[in-house]
């Protein structure tokens, strides 16, 4: 079974794309995989369509797939 972190109240559920995102459940910010840090949705900018992840920023962005590189 998948152990997952409930999420925040406020937190969004989203689907990553390509050049976006859609907005599967409604919600004011994503948590950074890196870093924890809350991501308001109007300044998201850095996800991993693979992983299905948000980033708070590039460095992080980069270090997730670095720790992914370094995982396969």
């Amino acid at each position: 079974m998948l152990n997952q972190t409930p999420r925040l109240p406020g937190e969004a559920k989203l689907r990553y794309t390509d050049a976006t995102f859609n907005i599967v459940e409604k919600g004011d910010f994503v948590v950074c995989a890196v870093t924890g840090k809350q991501i308001p949705l109007t300044e998201l900018r850095y996800w991993s369509i693979d992983l299905q992840q948000p980033y708070a920023d590039a460095a992080a962005a980069n270090q997730a797939m670095v720790t992914k590189q370094d995982e396969g």
